[in-house]
């Protein structure tokens, strides 16, 4: 028997009894909000008017937000909309009704890349945050994470051929072996462990562990590097965290001239180990720089630790998205304990 419209109605119910999170999800953020940019989607000249018309941008957006929260490939969050209604719900979709195929969802995300949007997209998430209460407060903490990517069984040779910006020998004369190459990502150690892939380089405020910068880079990229690009200024307070890979003297003089009070950690060397009192200090440090380190669990929980995606530019679509789940799923949760 087909089932009516209360009988739909106490499904959604008990599912929320349940624990289903995506209305709490769904209820924070003004989806409407993401429109006027992700309309530019659609603004690229059809071919012809024939075909059916496509899905609506914001249910595509809303899309990649469910597979990065559940961390689903295309196929599987297809799968997942036509099987459960917790997901209908949450697109505005009935169970009955047209679902965006795999195709579809990866041709979205391409256009996103290929139209750069995902800047705009975080910085309107964060607007939306902040007119909610939950400004930066506290001061900040910054740190990076390794991304894995697929791992590339390339010889020597070409690997140093790819590290001085060349196409091996041979490569061009194969274009479906090159699709498949990401001759972007990049090898790094850490603690003695080789790892290949990007970087997801943030800064989040004290008070709320939200995201409120982020930046994308090879993993070979020194944290260092991109120090200066996460800074917020609009936070309420001076203080910043960090590990010691981003100490220097040169930097230690360039935060305090604009107020900021460096907290990041001081590493010894075999010629001049750390001190009694500095390695107080670093262990006082690390209570609160580890803050950070439950952003990184809370995103690798959702899969934020691997890239299935070939280059930067798709990687940087994958990370800005893990980061923007987070934050709506961070928001999410703040709204529900009061915490702002």
């Amino acid at each position: 028997m087909q089932p009516g419209f209360f009988d739909l109605d106490d499904r959604y119910q008990l599912l929320e009894k349940l624990g289903d999170p995506l209305p709490k999800l769904n209820a924070v953020a003004d989806w409407e909000g993401f429109r006027p940019i992700l309309q530019r989607v659609r603004e690229k000249e059809r071919k012809s008017n024939a075909g059916r018309k496509g899905y609506d941008v914001v249910l595509m957006f809303k899309v990649l937000v469910l597979q990065h929260f559940y961390n689903l490939a295309d196929e599987q969050v297809e799968y997942q909309i036509r099987d459960r209604y917790s997901f209908c719900r949450f697109l505005g979709l009935t169970p009955e009704g047209k679902v965006p195929d795999a195709r579809t969802v990866w041709l979205f995300r391409e256009h996103l890349k290929e139209l750069d949007l995902m800047d705009e997209l975080f910085a309107e998430l964060m607007a939306q945050i902040e007119a909610a209460g939950f400004i930066p407060k506290q001061g900040q903490i910054v740190d990076a994470s390794i991304v894995a990517a697929p791992r590339q069984r390339n010889s020597r040779e070409e690997n140093e051929a790819i590290r001085r910006g060349e196409v091996p020998e041979g490569w061009k004369d194969k274009p479906a072996m090159l699709r498949q190459k990401d001759v972007e990502a990049r090898w790094t150690k850490k603690h003695g462990k080789s790892y290949y892939g990007y970087k997801n380089h943030i800064s989040i405020d004290r008070k709320h562990k939200l995201v409120r910068h982020f930046e994308v880079t090879d993993a070979a990229t020194h944290d260092s590097q991109v120090f200066d690009v996460l800074l917020d200024d609009t936070n309420t307070s001076g203080d910043i965290w960090a590990d010691s890979a981003y100490r220097s003297a040169e930097r230690e003089i360039h935060l305090r001239e604009p107020g900021h009070r460096s907290h990041i950690q001081t590493k010894g060397t075999s010629q001049k180990p750390l001190t009694g009192r500095q390695k107080a200090a670093n262990r006082r440090r690390a209570q609160v720089r580890a803050r950070v380190e439950h952003v990184f669990g809370a995103q690798a929980a959702m899969g934020g630790k691997l890239v299935r995606t070939i280059g930067l530019a798709r990687a940087r679509v994958k990370i800005a998205m893990t980061n923007m789940t987070y934050n709506l799923r961070r928001w999410a949760w703040l709204e529900a304990t009061g915490a702002a």
